[in-house]
């Protein structure tokens, strides 16, 4: 098998292809991501790239192809059983409940896999990969939109993923917040191990915290490699400057 014991490898797609309708909106891709490694998906408007983390998540299913994940066959498994698989995913959209403070949106995804001690270790735990101790009992809706974004981060990593999926995670955020983002993301990565998959379009954010990159382009994996190379890729440069999605 592509991922378990035998191989650094944690999560591989082989030949995966999602058609909706007549319109192909990944087509045989062929990605992998190691243990603990911290990847960036990046490409233009279009290029597939939340169609494949949601491939990944199990909200869309496959019309060819194959997903493996720590030793698994995961193409046919259902969401909820990927998250006890240790794979978690953070939407673009926040969706914390602004009228809950930041230790009750914490628990919410957290009562689902553990209760008393553990549940306490868990939130409090979770507080803290969020980088918010000390706003424990604020409503969510007094928090910045970049404080949101953290939470959210916190809120997925309460999980203890062993991949964290985070679909554009600094839009609409100033330099400073992206950059405490940027900041939660490494230190999630280093302490707890966890390898990440991050779709965004600042390649400023990119840079600093990606090991590597892959370019998707009309559903299919364009380029792959460090950033450096990337972003002075004249053939990557084309298709975000030139032609777009």
């Amino acid at each position: 098998m592509a991922t378990g014991a035998d191989t650094d490898t944690l999560l591989q797609t082989e030949g995966l292809v999602k058609r909706f309708g007549g319109f192909t909106a990944i087509d045989s891709v062929n990605f992998s991501v190691d243990e603990g490694e911290l990847r960036c998906l990046i490409g233009p408007n279009g290029a597939g790239k939340s169609t494949l983390l949601k491939l990944i998540t199990g909200a869309h299913s496959p019309t060819e192809g194959s997903i493996y994940y720590d030793g698994r066959d995961i193409t046919d498994t259902e969401p909820h059983e990927r998250v006890k698989h240790g794979i978690s995913m953070k939407f673009q959209v926040p969706s914390v409940y602004g009228n809950l403070s930041v230790r009750e949106n914490v628990r919410l995804p957290i009562q689902r896999f553990a209760d008393g001690e553990e549940r306490r270790r868990r939130v409090d735990s979770a507080i803290a990969a969020a980088g918010l101790d000390g706003y424990e009992d604020v409503p969510a809706s007094d928090l910045a939109h970049g404080q949101q974004q953290q939470l959210e981060i916190g809120m997925a990593a309460s999980l203890e993923p062993d991949l964290l999926l985070l679909d554009e995670p600094v839009a609409g955020l100033s330099v400073e917040e992206r950059r405490v983002i940027a900041d939660r993301v490494r230190t999630l990565n280093r302490e707890r191990g966890i390898a990440f998959v991050v779709i965004e379009h600042d390649t400023d954010f990119v840079a600093e915290i990606a090991d590597h990159v892959t370019v998707l382009h009309r559903g299919s994996v364009f380029r792959e490699g460090p950033i450096e190379e990337i972003e002075t890729d004249p053939e990557v440069q084309r298709i975000y400057l030139g032609e777009g999605d």
